[in-house]
């Protein structure tokens, strides 16, 4: 028998083997009985994220660190990263150490070991830890389709009414443009995007277009607002960026168009996620390809450009108007750059490709068109939404296909992969499995 177990063995336990239990108690005596393990995290920060926990202080919500031994905490310096702030539990084999867990805020989070629950030379079958899993192979088929199916109209309907709102608050060009600059975020930059839209408005990056400037200048205007405002230009960044010596013609002139523009302050790198970050996600890039669609859409504006091209989908029945309209291919200077000073090798990423456009088109344009208006357009674009393919996907998907035990092929659709994401972040994450149709509905 192992003095200690690794902490991959560690961390299936906590996921696979403690279901039902009620005796667990952490090093400080408290209760925890588990609700959802989580999801495997594949950024910075704990093991797994959006797990839920019941202890006598009701629903915990969280991350979920897992290690070894109690002093690996410490020793890897996570009392340190305000990215374990999230953490609510901190699972472990043995615990080693007579300190409590500290985060970064001064908060504590309860360790629990293992060591007295399980037997560390058990190799048997593991217990299913949710209900839910491998729900595929104890349901009907249909009956499965039906509920991704609904789950995904359920999650266009709340986005569409999301855009509601938003229209009313801030006008429907702006409420468009905010949702594009979201979802050009993608999930690690989605919060500095947002920021961002708000401190460069569409109205201010249209206004710019009015003049007779070529597009070259117009485009240049639009990079260097947006991404001086997010604080990503060279002279806003030295240690990561060429020296001054080093700024090529491109940069020199977006770098006189914020200073010429009188705009002092803004966010900061800082502000911005890069781990992990592939280089067609790279914010200055996601920036470029949003100064590219302002520059497509000149001279009709944003909003009445892309609502066109959102008609002429509609008239053809197909996606791939739309695909068209948001698909921008790198220009001189991003096809020779990755970042500002960044030489690219190899085959350079799109500024907007074929994958994210389609999330642009799914989470953005079909629900924002349907909150315009009027039914007929709403109709047009809920049978869009019904019948466009599923895109590539995407490792939160990836986990509820796996947890659920369905098939690429049942969750071929844009509908249900965006089901299988609302059942996540309504129901899983939520702790809320005894109200999920999967577990509920009829066999």
């Amino acid at each position: 028998m192992p003095a200690v177990l690794t902490e991959k063995r560690v961390l299936e336990i906590w996921q696979n083997s403690l279901q039902g239990r009620t005796d667990l108690l952490t090093e400080d005596n408290e209760s925890v009985r588990i609700i959802y393990p989580g999801r495997l995290n594949d950024d910075r920060g704990a093991d797994l994220r959006d797990a839920v926990i019941a202890t006598r202080q009701g629903l915990l919500k969280g991350d979920i660190e897992i290690h070894r031994k109690t002093s690996n905490w410490w020793e890897h310096g996570h009392h340190r990263d305000p990215v374990y702030n999230r953490v609510i539990l901190h699972v472990v084999f043995r615990n080693d150490s007579e300190k409590g867990i500290a985060l970064q805020n001064g908060a504590k989070a309860p360790t629990l070991a293992l060591h007295d629950y399980i037997q560390t030379d058990s190799r048997s079958t593991l217990l299913r830890t949710i209900p839910c899993h491998n729900a595929f192979s104890r349901r009907n088929i249909g009956r499965i389709a039906e509920i991704l199916d609904e789950a995904g109209e359920q999650r266009f309907l709340a986005k569409a009414a999301g855009f509601q709102e938003a229209i009313l608050l801030k006008g429907a060009g702006q409420a468009l443009y905010r949702g594009i600059m979201l979802a050009l975020g993608y999930s690690k930059n989605k919060e500095p995007m947002e920021e961002l839209a708000d401190r460069v408005p569409l109205k201010k990056l249209e206004t710019a277009a009015l003049d007779k400037a070529p597009d070259i200048e117009y485009l240049a205007r639009c990079q260097a607002l947006l991404t001086g405002a997010a604080g990503l230009l060279p002279s806003q960044h030295g240690e990561r960026y060429p020296d001054e010596e080093q700024i090529g013609d491109w940069e020199e002139k977006l770098e006189n168009i914020r200073s010429n523009s009188g705009e002092k302050t803004g966010m900061s790198a800082a502000d911005w996620s890069f781990f992990k970050v592939r280089p067609g996600n790279h914010p200055v890039r996601r920036l470029a390809a949003m100064s590219h669609l302002l520059l497509r859409y000149r001279k009709k504006g944003l909003l009445a450009g892309l609502e066109e091209k959102l008609s002429e989908a509609a008239e053809d029945s197909g996606s791939h108007w739309l695909e068209q309209a948001l698909l921008i291919a790198p220009d001189s200077y991003w096809s020779r750059f990755l970042d500002f000073g960044v030489p690219a090798s190899g085959m350079v990423p799109a500024l907007l490709g074929k994958e994210r456009a389609a999330e642009i088109i799914i989470n953005v344009l079909l629900p924002f068109r349907f909150a315009r208006g009027p039914a007929e357009r709403s109709e047009e674009a809920m049978g869009i939404y019904r019948e466009y393919g599923a895109p590539a996907e995407n490792t939160l998907v990836k986990h509820m296909r796996k947890q659920l035990g369905i098939s690429k092929q049942l969750v071929a659709s844009a509908r249900r992969q965006q089901g299988l994401i609302h059942i996540y972040k309504t129901l899983c994450s939520q702790g809320k499995c005894g109200k999920c149709p999967v577990n509920t509905g009829s066999s």
